[in-house]
């Protein structure tokens, strides 16, 4: 099996970009990355990034904050386009588990992105409430955990062979810190990771020997000494 990369971002012009590029095969997005790329009318804005993606899945997440709410604008986000995951956060602002929310657009067979997930006992509580035809993805915040203290590691583990029961679930690598987290990834079976454009053009640099670096390196320290017109 082999680890797909999708991009996450929520700028036109850089997913105009990467679009074409072999090594992306799909696109997260989120409400934050919507607001920094400008975006007002969340529809229209999303509608101008299914133009440019028409083929590689895509998931915009729902924002509303209630369960009945998180529903219909899950149906209205599945109905822009066919390769369109609709993210849904594994708990509301009160941490209420939408299992309702999940249960119900999954029985629609609306492919969904689940979202905020960070352990294995939360992968466990997704599958509870999911069929095995529709797809879904699991997004697992590896970053953020890392971030506090904790290793996410055992629990990515553990969700992936929690998914191997469901043909049509995919277990995702989100947060990602540093282009190691792709090998971290791939050695530990997960489905998908999603990628930062920055590192992804890092990713592309794979398989570089070290006296390569290293060259590399010091020119890119003689260009930026020379650019400075430094003098001792």
């Amino acid at each position: 099996m082999s680890l797909k990369i999708f991009c996450d971002i929520a700028d036109l012009k850089l997913i105009k970009k990467f679009n074409k590029k072999n090594i992306v095969k799909g696109f997260t997005t989120n409400p934050t990355l919507m607001r920094r790329a400008g975006a007002i009318d969340y529809k229209l804005y999303s509608k101008k990034i299914i133009s440019v993606c028409k083929k590689k899945p895509i998931s915009f997440e729902v924002f509303a904050d209630d369960h009945e709410s998180m529903i219909e604008q899950g149906k209205e986000i599945s109905s822009w386009s066919k390769n369109v995951y609709v993210k849904v956060p594994l708990v509301n602002s009160k941490n209420q588990f939408t299992g309702k929310v999940i249960k119900r657009l999954n029985k629609e067979n609306i492919k969904l992105n689940i979202t905020a997930v960070y352990s294995a006992e939360q992968t466990k509580r997704v599958l509870k409430n999911i069929n095995k035809k529709t797809k879904v993805i699991i997004s697992i915040f590896a970053g953020r955990a890392a971030d506090s203290g904790k290793d996410p590691v055992p629990e990515i583990l553990k969700s992936v062979k929690l998914a191997k029961k469901f043909k049509n679930v995919e277990i995702l690598w989100a947060s990602v810190r540093e282009p190691y987290n792709y090998l971290q990834a791939k050695q530990l079976g997960c489905h998908i990771i999603t990628v930062p454009p920055a590192i992804i053009e890092k990713i592309q640099n794979f398989g570089k020997k070290f006296s390569d670096l290293t060259l590399d390196t010091v020119k890119g320290f003689l260009i930026d000494s020379k650019k400075s017109k430094f003098t001792i």
